[in-house]
């Protein structure tokens, strides 16, 4: 499996993006997928995940009613909808799929977000 990201970009604290995952490749077989992010000199930390049916759903605390992740599997695309941004959120988005039997995991190259205060 091959994940693209898109979406990121520079905004102002309050303000909202989108990003985007694309997936492409054995698509048939992800299992669940995900968005993290990595601030320099931070570790990698999950901010939201969802399995394949496409409901079950779980959230960083720190992103809890600000960011909502949601899948089109028609679409082969996962998105991140981040709402009222923060200072304190901006990163390098990554987008994550677990998939295949025995389980693989494949990363995206990375979506800069830059929230200003």
């Amino acid at each position: 499996v091959q994940l693209v990201e898109s979406g990121g970009g520079l905004v102002q604290a309050g303000d909202s993006l989108r990003l985007s995952c694309a997936a492409s490749g054995s698509t048939f077989s992800i299992k669940a997928m995900g968005w993290y992010r990595q601030a320099p000199g931070n570790q990698r930390e999950l901010v939201a995940a969802i399995l394949s049916d496409g409901r079950s759903t779980t959230y960083a605390d720190s992103v809890k009613g600000r960011f909502t992740i949601s899948r089109d599997n028609a679409k082969n695309t996962m998105y991140l909808q981040m709402n009222n941004l923060k200072p304190e959120d901006t990163s390098v988005y990554y987008c994550n799929a677990d998939w295949g039997t025995p389980r693989r995991s494949s990363w995206g190259q990375g979506t800069q977000v830059t929230v200003s205060s």
